[in-house]
């Protein structure tokens, strides 16, 4: 089973709230590449949608989502062309319909939120977690970087601080943590985390839909994702179409690229 999307739409019986599930049972709710080609069809639904007022984004069986389904990556992430398709399309394809959405959207954040998961909640507006969540991203263990639109937008939202510990030494934070980074709205324990989510995405769906489309609208204007992280560094897109003269994915064919996921998908360390 390569995972979906469940959506409830009216959900808490409220007209305008869609509950949104991500389901990979028995991996953590890891996105696979169907997932993430479904993550973009299911937002850009969402946004040419009207009578959307909130969307409730969580993971099931108490984690939000693990990061991406490794399983999958001996068939594709070797070869360059098609690396660059996973993340500059697939993937970036289903952020970006996230981020085009002018829908609040809400995340409900329990168990493991790491790599795709960080990238995920970083394009939801509120991020609401209980006490007991982990963030990270450590796919250094993994043998490659995190591409560099996403590393732009986590870096953005989490915090320049937070992503290079994540990036550069693969460290996993509590959510006592991530809440004083201010990535997190607010922190609850997990037998008060339903009952708090569903507040606020109901107090959401009372509000007015068109001043709410608007406020992202104009917040998305003010704080793009993709803006310069650095003044001494070419913008994240450039870096992506290898306008800096910089290829991000030719490391497809790498040692240490083959050595990560192969050691991870026999359960062994990585000797790199």
């Amino acid at each position: 089973m390569a995972g979906g999307i469940a959506i409830e739409q009216d959900a808490f019986g409220t007209p305008g709230v869609w509950r949104l599930t991500l389901t990979h049972t028995g991996k953590f709710n890891a996105m696979s590449r169907s997932m993430w080609t479904e993550l973009r069809a299911v937002f850009t639904a969402v946004q040419q949608d009207a009578s959307v007022r909130c969307v409730l984004l969580q993971g099931d069986r108490g984690h939000f989502c693990a990061g991406g389904d490794i399983a999958e990556y001996p068939s594709f992430r070797f070869d360059e062309a098609q690396l660059r398709h996973f993340h500059e399309q697939e993937v970036w394809g289903g952020l970006q319909a996230m981020l085009d959405c002018d829908v609040p959207i809400v995340a409900r954040i329990e168990g493991n939120c790491m790599g795709a998961g960080m990238e995920i909640s970083s394009c939801c507006d509120l991020r609401l977690a209980a006490d007991t969540a982990r963030f990270g991203a450590p796919i250094a263990r993994l043998g490659f970087p995190m591409a560099p639109r996403e590393a732009a937008l986590v870096g953005q939202v989490a915090g320049a601080t937070v992503a290079r510990a994540m990036l550069l030494s693969a460290e996993v934070f509590d959510a006592a943590a991530m809440l004083g980074h201010g990535f997190l709205t607010r922190v609850h324990t997990t037998d008060t985390l339903d009952d708090a989510c569903r507040d606020v995405a109901v107090r959401i769906a009372g509000l007015a839909p068109q001043a709410a489309r608007l406020n992202k609208q104009t917040l998305r204007a003010i704080n793009r994702p993709l803006a310069h992280v650095e003044y001494a560094q070419p913008a994240p897109e450039l870096i992506a179409n290898e306008q800096a003269g910089v290829d991000p994915y030719a490391y497809a064919d790498s040692a240490e690229h083959r050595e990560g996921i192969t050691a991870f998908l026999a359960k062994r360390p990585p000797v790199f």
